[in-house]
């Protein structure tokens, strides 16, 4: 199957060429909350994509970790799970898998809304946005959604009607390197799929966590490239989930996903 194909070459090679985007967009100016966003509530989306988004992806709630958070992905029952991913015209819709890490930020975040009551969030990577409206059903102040792909901004809009709230901030610019912003906490799932990307998050995460007290925590589901990173040694277990058998099956067999809260020891030192 096509759609098979572009998750099997992802997890294996083809992510390279999304860390390059992230490389290439690096920087810009610095990131405040009102002025950031590409996209916010009462923002229309172009109706054209809207109608291919919504005839090409299916609402779904089951197969993943949280089945509270309904979101439009590619399923086997899609067009595209089964066209040749050359006809896709918008680029590889890697917002149109809900990957596990992200899943499991999102379900912790929902059995543990103090993490984010009343706190300001940065969902960095948001992707199809389910952790970024997590933490807005768990009670956020303030939720930045942040993701280099348009079309993944498209979709989290879609995502928030579906689950009856107002759209949050969404900003399609790459931020690692830039300032570090005033969040009390960021988020980030299955981010760590490239060494080079894996350095500049090291690097921008320490800065955040120095300058603002930001608070990190990260979802992976223990890729080669997450676990033998120098990032590893700095982090604390927080939960680990299992994951459901479609997630299993979607993804190489993994079987589960942790998150981890990053509390790098030297914090405090210039980086």
């Amino acid at each position: 199957m096509a759609f098979r194909g572009w998750k099997r070459l992802f997890l294996v090679g083809r992510q390279n060429t999304f860390a390059k985007a992230w490389r290439s967009r690096r920087g810009g100016p610095p990131l405040r909350w009102k002025r950031c966003c590409h996209w916010s509530a009462g923002k229309s989306l172009d109706p054209e994509v809207k109608a291919f988004l919504e005839e090409n992806t299916e609402v779904t709630s089951s197969g993943h970790l949280t089945p509270e958070i309904r979101l439009r992905l590619l399923t086997p029952r899609c067009r595209f799970w089964r066209e040749k991913p050359d006809l896709w015209p918008y680029g590889d819709p890697f917002w149109a898998i809900y990957w596990p890490g992200g899943q499991a930020l999102s379900r912790y975040i929902l059995d543990n809304p103090r993490v984010v009551k009343g706190r300001s969030v940065l969902d960095l990577g948001s992707g199809c946005g389910a952790t970024a409206i997590a933490a807005v059903m768990s009670g956020a102040s303030q939720v930045l959604a942040n993701d280099i792909d348009p079309i993944a901004g498209m979709a989290m809009i879609l995502n928030c009607e579906l689950n009856h709230m107002n759209p949050f901030p969404i900003t399609i610019k790459n931020i690692i390197n830039s300032e570090a912003g005033n969040w009390d906490l960021i988020v980030l799932g299955d981010m760590f799929y490239d060494e080079q990307l894996a350095d500049g998050l090291h690097h921008w995460l320490r800065k955040c966590i120095r300058i603002q007290q930001t608070e990190v925590l990260i979802g992976d589901p223990g890729r080669h490239q997450f676990l033998s990173h120098s990032i590893r040694s700095q982090l604390h277990k927080v939960i680990e989930y299992s994951l459901p058998e479609y997630t299993r099956q979607e993804n190489n067999g993994l079987t589960s996903s942790i998150v981890w809260s990053y509390q790098p020891s030297n914090s405090l030192e210039n980086c």
